[in-house]
């Protein structure tokens, strides 16, 4: 079977453990590009291995940040790519739904869906992450915010998506990715406090891009005006998205959620 034609965009910093089997979910690929931001381990060696194409990246403390520095400078085989981290790993599913959309796609970006994977679990319930990773590279850029002197994300650009250059329609595939967010070096409450520090002075400044989907915007508005977030973010993971249902990790993915919003608010004293 012909590989996908898509360009894979992995963006890695020190990400030697996970950067192997990351790779070896996206064979179906034609094209797969490291964008590695001087590793320290050998997270450069593996991905070449992995017949991974790699380019360094340095970033130099002004907009534009990693992935849009991708977008702007990369040569690429295709416009269409797919933003992926180490931390994320393509299903067969996935990639055969990839497949079938691109031959005719009727829409310029894709959301994709990431579902957790705790403790070797796969989750079925519970919140998801949902990102618009898969799109047409001429059709969309990620928004320049007002965050630069803001610690906790640096080069990445932060937990907000691209949005359409000419309101061009989105839409969102059916299949999931496996999310590994409890695996790597860095652990759980460091990776947190500096994201939350980020979202608390994004939410001080106000400086959130809009959401390119209308209706998530709105849901995103109401929720940050919204008091004791934490209490609420775990209610609806556990029990309005059926995270007991998971048992233990769902029990455990819906408590982070609670102290993750508990260190945003923490964050803002």
């Amino acid at each position: 079977m012909s590989k996908i034609p898509v360009a894979v965009l992995v963006t890695t910093r020190n990400e030697e453990a996970r950067i192997v089997p990351c790779l070896q979910a996206l064979q179906d690929f034609s094209e797969i590009v490291v964008i590695d931001s001087a590793s320290t381990d050998r997270t450069v060696q593996r991905a070449q291995v992995g017949g991974a194409r790699v380019v360094n990246f340095v970033w130099d403390k002004t907009y534009p940040k990693k992935r849009q520095w991708c977008l702007d400078h990369l040569e690429l085989a295709h416009d269409w790519i797919l933003f992926i981290d180490a931390d994320e790993m393509m299903t067969s599913a996935l990639a055969d739904e990839i497949r079938q959309t691109i031959k005719a796609p009727a829409c310029s970006g894709y959301f994709i869906k990431g579902r957790y994977v705790v403790a070797g679990q796969v989750l079925r319930h519970g919140l998801c992450n949902d990102k618009l990773v898969l799109f047409d590279r001429r059709c969309f850029r990620f928004p320049v915010v007002n965050d630069l002197d803001i610690q906790g994300m640096g080069e990445m650009e932060g937990h907000y998506q691209p949005v359409a250059i000419h309101g061009e329609e989105i839409g969102r595939l059916k299949s999931f990715m496996l999310h590994y967010a409890y695996n790597g070096g860095e652990s759980w409450e460091a990776r947190h406090r500096r994201y939350a520090q980020w979202e608390a002075d994004m939410n001080a400044r106000q400086a959130w891009p809009v959401d390119p989907v209308a209706s998530r915007q709105k849901l995103k508005e109401m929720f940050r005006a919204l008091p004791c977030r934490g209490l609420i973010a775990f209610v609806y993971s556990y029990l309005v998205k059926g995270g007991f249902l998971d048992g233990v990790a769902g029990f455990r993915l819906a408590r982070d959620r609670y102290r993750y919003y508990v260190l945003v608010a923490r964050s803002r004293q």
